[in-house]
């Protein structure tokens, strides 16, 4: 390979660990809300698709990296998929081990990352030959993950009855612009109804920010006062096989291994109900708290690394919740990505390896570091100097910017209203899984009612 180009892989991955070990410790940043955004303008921006994949699974492993540092020092979720870790953590800060937290965590997500990566690269060439078959079908697989993922929601049936509406609604709109002759017939608006949905819920928020009733009915907290412990120095480069013990290492490599089996599943849901099982019968809550961090951790990396990389080297086609989700730009990105020509079809068996060994090694080389030494200091910072509504600002601005470009000023309102529906639904227990599932096979279901 040539020397240039490994130097621009290495280059992509110390800048996207650097970058998702900032993001990663802000609270709230919900992982398709900041990863996607960035991924797609690098899309968009022309770097070489070998580049755009070191740089994701960096970014990745970063961001699933840091983002426990919040929850084990002050119990708020960096994340969306740290959520569920919040109340395990939260035991071990009562009991005065909040480094312990971080320690646990951040070497759990080192585990399930060695794990996942050669099983992920495996089970994509086990799963190639299929891959006709599966494009054939893929509307149809599209539905299908739709109704699956809505049937393992909370509010089952209101995630059902919401998939046709809100299909039509994606469509219909693309349907105006066509008629209207905003956009070509043969030009679909993907990109920014993408963005649009990962953004619903905060647009939602500030619309009904609008009603004075409502702003006046918030609570003020003004200067919030966070704790945070101090936390024991490491000397060297940490090893995560010495801060886990034997059991704990078994169960998270346990629960890694289960994490890319069930790829194609909800990683939130899987990470929740895997967790819990496998502590269940411990009886010391500390004991308990520390096995159960460490295994949710392992496979929320897991999760999200063969969530990406199985149905892009084998299929080229978003057949899991993460592959829809913040690696939606690496499979469908118009003009230059489509579900016809997308990095599946661009980078050879070895170039997925070269990116995906080169990003993760970076991001646990850098953050794991990081993470253990400096876990304190970083999330003082970010809390004191970064505000969380800074960085929604930055992402915002970035999905008007891509709703211009894929249609002119009427597409911005068009994302908006896609946006406020997106996070109605998302409030009624509609997660992002089904949501983009159904924006996949919309234009399929829409045509059997035509």
């Amino acid at each position: 390979m040539d020397p240039v180009l490994i130097l621009q892989l290495i280059a992509a991955s110390v800048i996207g660990a650097i970058l998702y070990t900032i993001i990663g410790i802000a609270p709230g940043t919900d992982e398709t809300a900041v990863l996607a955004p960035v991924t797609l303008v690098l899309v968009l921006s022309g770097f070489e698709p070998i580049v755009i994949l070191a740089f994701f699974i960096s970014a990745i492993v970063a961001k699933k990296l840091t983002d426990s540092i919040p929850v084990a020092i002050a119990g708020i979720p960096g994340g969306v998929m740290s959520a569920p870790m919040v109340e395990h953590a939260m035991v071990l800060k009562k009991h005065g081990m909040p480094e312990i937290s971080i320690r646990k965590m951040a070497s759990g997500s080192v585990i399930g990352t060695i794990i996942a990566v050669p099983m992920s690269l495996l089970m994509a060439n086990l799963i190639a030959p299929l891959s006709d078959e599966i494009t054939q079908y893929a509307s149809q697989i599209f539905l299908g993950g739709a109704i699956f993922l809505a049937l393992m929601t909370k509010n089952r049936w209101i995630a059902l009855l919401s998939i046709v509406p809100f299909a039509f609604l994606i469509q219909g709109l693309r349907m105006f612009y066509w008629e209207t002759g905003i956009v070509p017939e043969d030009q679909t608006v993907f990109t920014s109804f993408f963005l649009g949905i990962t953004i619903g819920p905060v647009i939602l928020k500030l619309a009904e920010l609008l009603n004075g009733r409502i702003r006046r009915s918030l609570p003020r907290y003004g200067k919030k006062d966070i704790a945070m412990r101090r936390t024991a120095k490491t000397k060297g480069f940490p090893n995560p096989f010495k801060i886990l013990n034997r059991k704990e290492i078994g169960t998270t490599s346990l629960a890694s291994v289960l994490g890319v089996l069930t790829f194609f599943m909800s990683p939130v849901g899987m990470t929740i109900f895997l967790g819990e099982t496998l502590t269940s019968r411990i009886k010391d809550p500390v004991k308990k708290a520390a096995r159960a961090i460490s295994s949710m951790d392992g496979l929320t990396n897991a999760a999200y690394l063969s969530g990406t990389l199985i149905p892009l080297i084998a299929i080229g086609l978003p057949l899991s919740p993460t592959a829809i989700g913040p690696a939606g730009p690496l499979f469908n990105a118009p003009p230059v990505f489509t579900e016809e020509n997308n990095i599946h079809h661009l980078l050879s068996m070895s170039d997925f390896i070269v990116a995906t060994l080169i990003g993760s090694i970076i991001a646990i080389s850098i953050t794991f570091y990081i993470t253990i030494k400096y876990a304190q200091q970083i999330c003082a910072f970010v809390f004191r100097f970064i505000p969380h509504e800074a960085m929604l600002g930055v992402f915002f601005g970035l999905v008007i910017m891509l709703a211009y470009m894929d249609a002119g000023i009427v597409n911005i309102a068009g994302v908006i209203v896609v946006a406020l529906v997106a996070g109605f639904l998302h409030r009624k227990g509609v997660n992002y899984g089904v949501q983009f599932m159904t924006l996949y096979a919309a234009p399929w279901l829409v045509s059997l009612f035509l």
